[in-house]
């Protein structure tokens, strides 16, 4: 079977080498894909948000399924457009329609889903230039830090907390006049949860779900989670303190009656559910949705799933997911993120990366490279992930460690304390 894989980066590498690794007879393509992507599977030079280009992609190589990496696509109706298209209404997609991926799309939608469903989440209002003379009232029904999240994307960049009143109104001003562009339109202003925070994963066929391995991530550049926020400068998963019975109560409050929900709404979603949480005194509560697979997430679930991943994608597919198995080994994953330096502010381009092929401990996935006649460069603020199992975090991170020392390029940077904040524990 022809698969093909949309995106670009860490996350997209690390579908296409799980999918390389299937006993099915599988022949993978990845639009557009990257050097990673390159040596396993047939890198096309197509955007993801192109349709027509990408329908041209999906005859010209008879692909027989479409996984979408990436949330843009899904949030522009990518699985709409086929299914909509008599010449590729037959090939399934992997992922949510346009309506499904509201919930990762608007804040907003997200917010009234879970309080429609009782599924736990801060209290909020959401404000536009209509409403903008409340919003100072609520505010000071709150308590600091506030939380202000710009309604649409933003490349993960939509999220202010700040700590001081009159600061947050202005912010809330700047965003409503376009901040963050058509995104910050609307604003959500929610209550700031304390507590640590993980991810869980689930895929789905609209009925039946298996869940993934959660994972924690980190996103602010500096060590200690100081400085910037970042796209995630690294991941471990599995989390310690995800226990089963934590666990259960995720699965219970929010797995199930965000999966029934989407049901009961018509929402026919097929495809993977991230859900941002937050562990405050040992009762989850989801800080957001995402409609897609995390990155650098992915980057640690993925290499611990011991089962065929297109079995998993099969059964969304063919909606009997309930019939398929997903087994996961009890190593700890790990992965440690080389960013360029600079990031995530301004950066320099095209530094010539040496030492990747010295690797063998781990694994290299790229999330920011490119071939320049030959040769391995940069091209974004992330630019490797370099994961590794071990029977302890402690085992993955030395491995990591060991492995980053061996790759080079210039301004080359990553935090020292990836897991920092977790109980070392073997697994």
């Amino acid at each position: 079977m022809n698969i093909l894989i949309l995106g670009s980066g860490g996350r997209e590498h690390a579908v296409t080498q799980k999918l390389s690794q299937s006993a099915k007879p599988l022949k993978l393509f990845v639009a557009p894909g990257n050097p990673g992507t390159a040596a396993i599977a047939v890198n096309l030079p197509v955007d993801p948000l192109d349709f027509d280009a990408v329908k041209a992609a999906v005859i010209n190589n008879n692909i027989r399924m479409v996984v979408v990496g990436p949330e843009a696509p899904l949030v522009e109706g990518i699985r709409d457009f086929f299914e909509s298209d008599a010449e590729l209404a037959s090939v399934p997609v992997i992922g949510p329609c346009r309506k499904g991926a509201l919930l990762e799309g608007s804040k907003d939608f997200a917010k009234a889903f879970m309080y429609r469903h009782n599924i736990p989440t801060a209290a909020y209002r959401t404000f536009s230039a209509e409403n903008m003379d409340e919003a100072p009232l609520f505010l000071k029904t709150l308590r600091p830090p506030y939380v202000l999240k710009a309604d649409g994307l933003a490349a993960g960049k939509g999220v202010l907390i700040l700590d001081d009143y009159n600061e947050a109104v202005i912010e809330l001003d700047a965003m409503i006049a376009g901040r963050f562009g058509k995104a910050s339109n609307r604003v959500v202003i929610e209550e700031y949860l304390t507590g640590i925070e993980l991810s869980a994963f689930v895929i789905t066929d609209g009925v039946s779900y298996k869940i993934l391995p959660e994972a924690k991530d980190y996103k602010r550049v500096g060590e200690g989670d100081t400085g910037k926020n970042t796209g995630g400068m690294g991941a471990v998963s599995p989390v310690s303190f995800a226990t089963p019975e934590f666990m259960k109560r995720v699965e219970q409050r929010i797995i199930i009656p965000t999966i029934d929900g989407l049901r009961q709404e018509g929402i026919d979603y097929k495809g993977f559910i991230f859900f941002g949480l937050m562990n405050v005194k040992g009762e989850p509560y989801v800080i957001e949705y995402n409609a897609r697979l995390g990155d650098p997430e992915t980057e640690v679930i993925l290499p611990r799933i011991e089962s065929d991943l297109f079995d998993l994608l099969e059964g969304v597919a063919e909606g009997n997911l309930g019939d398929r198995h997903i087994k996961c080994c009890g190593d700890t994953a790990v992965t440690v993120m080389m960013v360029s330096g600079g990031y995530p502010d301004e950066f320099g381009k095209g530094f010539l990366i040496s030492g990747t092929e010295e690797v063998t401990e781990s694994i290299v996935y790229h999330a920011g490279t490119r071939n320049n006649q030959g040769s391995l460069v940069t091209s974004g603020g992330r630019v490797l992930a370099v994961t590794s199992l071990g029977r302890t975090m402690e085992e993955a991170l030395e491995k990591s460690y060991r492995s980053i020392l061996k790759i080079r390029f210039d301004g080359a940077y990553c935090r020292k304390d990836i897991g920092f904040d977790l109980q070392t524990t073997a697994r």
